[in-house]
């Protein structure tokens, strides 16, 4: 019997159809690399990683609060609480009138939180911190003769009468005045009162004629002569987080700004 060539038993080469020889050894999916073929561990793609979703913790809403801020008469802090309204609206601002005599006790006591306060302040073991300055004023009746200018030096006032009263914020003014003979009053509007009566004159800050203003009234600025600081004061000891966000709205502090 005679061999087949010399190929050991294997299927010869065939030729494909443009003449190149390829190989039957493997079957038909041995020439096989598109689709179909199985792939390599290494060829296959990766699996997208799963995004992990974390559940954020829940929002504690703040307790609704108060700050309570008191105010000697005449003091002006409108402005800041506006703000303080946009600002903290979970903190309610609560305005607290004080009377001059007693705005150190007012704040001694814990009946508020921080006051505006007038000077002369006792500021031991208390934070001070000067906000303003307004100016004197004279106030006289409407027929007055010191009307007819639109501001008034000490001088203007000699021979006057100067009604004095508890109240009074400017301490000794040296002014070349007569000493009443009444009593000094007991509140700025009773000395208004009495001087539109046509008893006397009366030197305040500005805020306290405007805000005991009446028609049988009028005042006009006085020059040289002691100015009312106002301060934002609170204890020592007493200094929390409110406190010092109202701080930051009276000095003007946006808020983003550090302390």
């Amino acid at each position: 019997m005679s061999r087949r060539g010399g190929s050991g038993g294997r299927k010869p080469a065939v030729r494909s159809a443009k003449g190149g020889a390829r190989s039957t050894a493997g079957g038909r999916n041995a020439a096989k690399t598109g689709k179909g073929a199985p792939k390599s561990a290494s060829q296959r793609p990766a699996k997208k990683a799963e995004k992990v979703v974390f559940d954020a913790p829940p929002v504690v809403p703040e307790e609704p609060r108060t700050l309570r801020l008191g105010a000697v008469p005449g003091a002006t802090p409108g402005r800041w609480i506006d703000t303080w309204n946009t600002r903290m609206p979970n903190v309610t601002l609560e305005l607290v009138p004080i009377p001059f005599a007693r705005q150190r006790t007012a704040l001694t006591e814990g009946g508020i939180d921080l006051a505006l306060v007038r000077a002369p302040f006792d500021d031991d073991g208390m934070h001070a911190i000067p906000l303003y300055e307004e100016l004197p004023v004279v106030i006289a009746s409407a027929d007055s003769h010191l009307l007819a200018a639109d501001e008034l030096v000490p001088a203007d006032l000699e021979g006057e009468t100067l009604l004095t009263t508890a109240e009074d914020v400017l301490g000794v003014l040296a002014l070349p005045t007569t000493p009443s003979a009444i009593p000094p009053l007991d509140t700025i509007e009773n000395a208004v009162e009495t001087v539109a009566a046509g008893v006397g004159i009366l030197v305040a800050p500005m805020s306290l004629a405007r805000l005991h203003h009446r028609k049988d009234v009028e005042y006009r600025i006085l020059r040289d002569a002691p100015v009312s600081p106002v301060l934002l004061a609170w204890p020592k000891g007493a200094t929390a987080p409110d406190i010092e966000a109202f701080v930051g709205v009276v000095r003007g502090r946006t808020a983003n700004s550090s302390r």
